[in-house]
């Protein structure tokens, strides 16, 4: 590096800042979330308070927040021990105020969900639901999803679930967004043969993501049955109005899912006037 004496600093050069990138990229990988904290009303604690012990997963505790420690994995083994059965695995990703995960939980106790959420009214909300719904077939987890499915065994999930992930509507943020090639090969990994990543969307901009990143993935079979039409290029905040006088083209997604309840979100998605983007990959 050369040395700036009138500045004082080192002056970097271009092959340096992009190794310095890469290593910032491996020590802080671009996350989903924001992390932020917002306190718990009082029947949310009592909820926490009452039952994290036994709804709650303790796993061992990586370096940073919300992450697990190096060389845990999330296996068969662990799922018999922590649900004391042998049932598939159901996989929510982002399970938001938990509605959708405990209404599965009790439709289907002839198998088990894990949902996973980093927010604590989120988490707190799931707590109550299963401890007072009595749903021992439900566990929730408060991690990175994507740091966490490192840690998933082969085939250890029948399906995994995100719906309504954020849209990170940015153009500069899009990145973040959850669905992204990397992360679509830990789902694949994490699936049993045959088994399937449903996802959901309001946000027409985000649709056009997901199949960009996933219908080219020869890992996965886009098992949607219905055409749809959507811009071919994409959109950001700014400018999400410019969107119908695009060029438009045809895709396949899925029915909506019968299995998806009715939250309070995809309500409001509804009564703003989004059309709700329905997508079933399966494992190929």
């Amino acid at each position: 590096m050369a040395l700036n004496e009138e500045a004082g600093t080192e002056r970097v050069g271009s092959a340096e800042r992009e190794d310095f990138g890469e290593l910032m990229r491996k020590l802080h990988p671009v996350k989903s979330f924001v992390r932020r904290s917002a306190r718990l009303d009082d029947r949310l604690q009592r909820a926490w308070d009452r039952y994290a012990d036994h709804f709650l997963l303790s796993l061992p505790q990586g370096d940073r927040d919300l992450e697990v420690a190096a060389g845990f994995t999330f296996d068969r083994d662990f799922v018999r021990k922590a649900w004391g059965n042998d049932h598939d695995l159901i996989i929510e990703v982002g399970s938001g105020q938990g509605e959708n995960v405990a209404a599965a939980a009790a439709a289907h106790p002839e198998l088990n969900f894990l949902a996973l959420e980093v927010y604590d009214p989120g988490v707190a909300h799931a707590l109550l639901f299963a401890g007072r719904d009595g749903l021992e077939n439900l566990r929730i987890a408060q991690v990175d999803a994507q740091e966490f499915f490192g840690h998933l065994g082969a085939g250890v999930a029948r399906e995994i679930w995100t719906f309504f992930p954020d849209p990170w509507p940015k153009m500069r943020h899009h990145k973040r967004r959850i669905v992204q090639s990397g992360f679509a090969a830990q789902v694949r990994h994490a699936l049993a043969e045959g088994g399937v990543w449903r996802i959901a969307t309001d946000i027409e901009d985000y649709a056009l993501h997901v199949h960009e990143v996933m219908d080219g993935d020869a890992g996965f079979e886009n098992a949607g049955t219905i055409t749809v039409s959507l811009p071919t290029e994409h959109v950001g905040k700014g400018n999400a109005e410019d969107a119908a006088a695009l060029p438009h083209a045809d895709f396949t997604e899925s029915e909506r899912f019968e299995g998806r309840v009715l939250t309070n979100f995809e309500k409001k998605g509804l009564a703003a006037g989004r059309v709700i983007h329905d997508f079933t990959y399966r494992r190929a």
